[in-house]
């Protein structure tokens, strides 16, 4: 969501580091660029002023002008900046009283409430072990309902079944009555939306709310509207004094601008980010991390906790003894790839690394990492077991064969044989190090295999995705 913008900001530091000094001058001239590249990200204008108004201030100081590094520096204080529009920290759920805890879940019409309302409840009982109630208060929209029930079941939740002759408010409260009686700790209320904002829809949330008293009322807002997601929030708090808000499809082609515009002016917080269409695409929102992803600092902190939440540990212990032996083999090449496609989108997980997204920028175009782990799959799924395990019986006819299968060419298949012999020879001396003084023993003269820059991706290419031979 935030490429775009970290691109454009990227380029103005690095323009500014490579001044040496700063002067009012040349830091106006930064700033001019950096106002620009806010707008064109969606942000808020008012935003935008008080922040490009903030960051001068702190920027002219002292301590800034005279510093050793002063692009550094006002890196750092545009990245403070970005934190206090945001919000200092992450806002949990509120889910402090007596059970069964309302949330209520509101939104314009295709804004995705009702498959963030899924997402919500499954997370509340993975994460928190929280029992939940979904109830579709939506009579409008064709099959509403039945689609909140499918969502349900895939969460594994249960359902409150509605119908659509009753009224909105009738089923609120029967839903509430049923989840005290199901002995439920949550109950999500995921409330009819329209097109547009009117004063019909208004109403009819003013008098759930009024009925249900809800202790969270979360506004599910569209990233791709931009500066209307702004708007739209603005227009619900007034009614409805919103308790967060919940940016969806923010794995579009979303700019950015309403995530670092809501906070400032509506007051209210992000509560969480909703990612594609799977029930477990849905992350907290923390601004700290976020910043630090616009900035081009990575956030490591989200990277280990997606790794420890979507990779079998247990697992990858007992690769790793694997990795540095020489009983490596191809068929746990294909198990380390399944388990990195877990955790999502290479170029996402890589923009979690600090410095990553600079380094490969333009090494690998955007969907080519995945393209390329696909082809891998498919040559490694063409072969027997016994391939897999012992890729040395790979003969010209079985590569024509494995070829045919797996819609690839020969000369692929070969590239990533030597590849992953490659890797094999450098992972095996890796291993035999660590017994002889650790990583500083092995990078102290260790000749690598042919073809292996210690420079790049930390000393290896990956299998299929090295330079075309």
């Amino acid at each position: 969501m935030f490429d775009a913008l970290s691109d454009r900001l990227e380029h103005i530091f690095k323009t500014l580091k490579g001044q040496g000094s700063l002067s009012e001058t040349n830091m106006e001239d930064a700033l001019r660029e950096v106002r620009r590249a806010l707008l064109e990200a969606d942000v808020h204008l008012s935003v935008v002023k008080e922040f490009i108004t903030k960051v001068r201030t702190e920027a002219m100081g002292q301590k800034v002008m005279k510093s050793l590094t002063p692009g550094q520096q006002v890196i750092k204080v545009v990245h403070d900046e970005l934190i206090a529009i945001m919000g200092e920290r992450n806002e949990q759920l509120d889910l402090a009283a007596q059970p069964p805890v309302v949330v209520m879940m509101v939104g314009l019409q295709g804004s995705g409430k009702t498959t963030t309302t899924g997402k919500l409840a499954k997370r509340m009982l993975d994460r928190h072990q929280k029992r939940s109630l979904l109830a579709s208060l939506d009579v409008y929209r064709p099959a509403a309902m039945e689609q909140l029930a499918t969502v349900g079941q895939g969460a594994g939740v249960d359902v409150f079944p509605g119908r659509k002759e009753e009224n909105p408010r009738d089923l609120a409260t029967q839903a509430l009555e049923a989840a005290r009686r199901g002995g439920h700790d949550l109950l999500f209320l995921d409330t009819a939306g329209r097109l547009h904002i009117d004063d019909d829809l208004m109403q009819e949330l003013e008098d759930i709310k009024r009925l249900v008293n809800p202790l969270e009322i979360l506004l599910v807002a569209d990233a791709m509207t931009g500066q209307d997601a702004v708007g739209i929030a603005r227009s619900f708090n007034e009614r409805l004094d919103i308790s967060g808000v919940i940016l969806s499809k923010t794995d579009g082609d979303a700019r950015g601008g309403a995530a670092l515009s809501i906070r400032h002016v509506t007051g209210k917080p992000i509560k969480f980010l909703g990612t594609g269409e799977t029930l477990a695409g849905l992350e907290p929102f923390h601004p700290d991390r976020i910043a630090s992803r616009i900035l081009g600092m990575g956030d490591v902190i989200s990277l280990v906790e997606t790794a420890i939440e979507k990779v079998d540990l247990a697992e990858t212990a007992k690769m790793q003894e694997k990795i540095f032996s020489s009983n490596f083999t191809l068929e746990d090449f294909l198990a380390q790839i399944q388990q990195i496609k877990k955790m999502g989108p290479l170029s996402e997980l890589m923009g979690m690394i600090p410095g990553m997204k600079q380094a490969m920028k333009g090494k690998i175009a955007e969907g080519e990492a995945a393209d390329q782990f696909k082809r891998i799959e498919a040559i490694i799924l063409s072969m027997t077991r016994q391939e897999r395990r012992k890729h040395q019986i790979l003969n010209a006819s079985r590569k024509r064969r494995i070829a045919s299968g797996s819609g690839t060419s020969v000369q692929e298949i070969n590239r990533l044989l030597k590849q992953f012999v490659d890797m094999q020879k450098m992972m095996k001396m890796f291993g035999k190090s660590m017994g002889k003084g650790g990583l500083k023993g092995l990078l102290g003269g260790m000749k690598l295999p042919k073809g292996l820059n210690p420079g790049s991706m930390g000393g290896m290419n990956l299998p299929g995705l090295g330079p075309k031979r």
